[in-house]
């Protein structure tokens, strides 16, 4: 069968796996606040002066609804450990797009809300399985000037995805009855069933396929992707030479389970991949794109011009991403980390001291009868509020949303990569799972101390990146697992992004790979024996 040997082709299909977490993120943003989705999952009263109106779930209820799918995304996540590595990446990301298919039909025809979590929990498996993995395959193909930019790709499909269902489901806010809901929870199908079929052109890793000892297939493929189809191409000798070097070493010097990821040698990786995870949540991002709407009912905007105003933001997130896409292998990972981790917290604390000085309650039962906005602020401040927003999702896009899908694949040896990334994926799930159950009675129980919450979290974590989190750009995934067994100090890692390019083109005369051979920390074979 013909299969794709362009990175770039198949980034392209394989980051739709990511993209079905924007359409998730979006769809909930768009039908929150429609009158169509509180009247039919209504549990208060409705509105005499209002007959349409309905105030919908209750904050706590709200919150267990969105929450269901980070909690499956949460099991998901760790349950695609096993399968990558018994299958193959292709296979567990073909598994996610079916379960994706089978959660969206239950939600398009959800019943009641006890129906809605049920599918939205499926849903979460799908989305855990391939955001766990989308990662892993690409960064396990792209060579290594452009891993950056094509695992990076995966949160550009995230915003485009979060983008087009959110138009989708806003044209459907004027449907009348739940056909404004179902239509965009059906419609969400159509990428998985594209992606299901678009992998099969696609091939398998070959970082896989020779930890399986399938070598020959591990060759072809390399010639494929980084050859051009020249099986002798220096690049894909380089290649397959440090991956046979690396499964040697692994085999002879390791005893492969998950127990060793808690090793002392491997610990402070997972440690570094699980907060690159928890810290992506605790930005407050995706509450961002959740609550969206609450937000800025907030700052007194209502009905359309609360939708349309909040799909701005959504247009920033996929505008400011690509610079990532661009730069990211030039820019490396730790720097993007840590000023976009201070930017963030300028725009939180900035959010924070203008609802606090200009803010007041909003009358009991919040603004529009929606509880949620327990705040309200008004005039220039709250166009400050929402300049603020926008500002602190053109901050996060090119910063924390790709570099904390691109990080953690880096950091691991192949023999455990596929549990690894699942376990660093599953502690991202578990926070946003937190975080979207408890975000609503939040905001009308502490109100605008949430701000200053997220503000907090995002110094902490520009600290704590500058202190552990080593530079990894510019390094094949060999190299990488040679800079943690010598042990260099974060801060004193950088990218060397120039000389890989030349390497990768095979312009590297002996006496140039010689000294781009000693930069690098010590070889694998240079490595004691354990």
């Amino acid at each position: 069968m013909y299969q794709i040997g362009n990175i770039y082709g198949i980034t392209a299909i394989a980051v739709i796996g990511g993209g079905l977490f924007g359409f998730d993120i979006s769809s909930m943003s768009a039908i929150l606040p429609t009158q169509q989705y509180r009247c039919y999952f209504n549990e208060g009263p409705s509105y005499a002066d209002d007959p349409d109106g309905c105030s919908g779930p209750t904050a706590n209820v709200q919150g267990g609804i969105t929450a269901a799918m980070p909690g499956g995304s949460f099991c998901g996540a760790l349950l695609s450990g096993y399968i990558t590595d018994k299958l193959g990446r292709k296979t567990a990301i073909q598994i996610g797009s079916v379960i994706w298919c089978i959660g969206s039909i239950i939600s398009c025809a959800s019943q009641n809300i006890a129906m809605l979590i049920v599918g939205r929990f499926i849903n979460g498996i799908a989305v855990g399985i391939c955001s766990a993995q989308v990662p892993v395959y690409v960064s396990e193909l792209a060579p290594p000037s452009k891993r950056g930019r094509v695992v990076g790709a995966q949160q550009w499909a995230i915003t485009w995805g979060i983008l087009i269902l959110f138009y989708v489901s806003y044209g459907c806010t004027f449907l009348d009855g739940p056909q404004a809901w179902r239509v965009p929870w059906g419609i969400q199908m159509l990428p998985a069933v594209f992606l299901f079929f678009g992998l099969l052109l696609l091939p398998e890793s070959p970082r896989w396929l020779a930890r399986h000892d399938k070598w020959e297939e591990c060759h072809a493929v390399l010639t494929l992707v980084h050859g051009k189809g020249d099986p002798n191409a220096p690049f894909v000798a380089l290649e397959l030479n440090e991956i046979k070097q690396m499964i040697e070493f692994e085999r002879q010097n390791a005893d492969v389970s998950i127990k060793e990821l808690f090793h002392p040698k491997m610990l402070n990786r997972l440690h570094i991949g699980v907060f690159t995870q928890i810290w992506s949540q605790l930005t407050g991002m995706n509450v961002m794109m959740y609550y969206i709407t609450y937000v800025f009912g907030m700052a007194g905007l209502s009905g359309n011009n609360n939708l349309i105003a909040s799909s701005i933001q959504y247009v920033i997130n996929v505008f400011m991403t690509v610079f990532a896409l661009i730069f990211i292998d030039r820019w490396g990972r730790r720097w993007p980390l840590m000023i976009g981790a201070l930017l963030m917290a300028t725009w939180m604390f900035a959010n924070a001291g203008l609802m606090a000085s200009y803010g007041h309650a909003a009358p009991p039962g919040g603004l529009n009868n929606i509880a949620e906005q327990s705040w309200e602020i008004g005039g220039a401040p709250a166009k400050a509020v929402i300049a603020c927003t926008y500002l602190f999702v053109a901050s996060y896009a090119p910063t924390w949303g790709p570099v904390s899908w691109i990080y953690p694949p880096e950091l691991f040896p192949l023999r455990v990569r596929g549990k690894a990334v699942a376990i660093t994926t599953s502690s991202n799930w578990i926070f946003n799972f937190a975080l979207s159950y408890f975000v609503p009675p939040a905001f009308v129980n502490i109100q605008w101390k949430v701000y200053l919450i997220f503000g907090v979290f995002c110094t902490a974590m520009a600290i704590h990146v500058f202190f552990c989190f080593p530079e990894t750009s510019g390094k094949t995934l060999e190299d990488i697992e040679e800079l943690f067994l010598v042990g260099v100090p974060a801060w004193k890692t950088h990218v060397d992004y120039q000389s890989t390019r030349r390497a990768e083109a095979g312009d590297l005369n002996d006496k140039e790979k010689a000294l781009h051979h000693e930069k690098s920390p010590e070889r694998v074979e240079d490595v004691p024996k354990a």
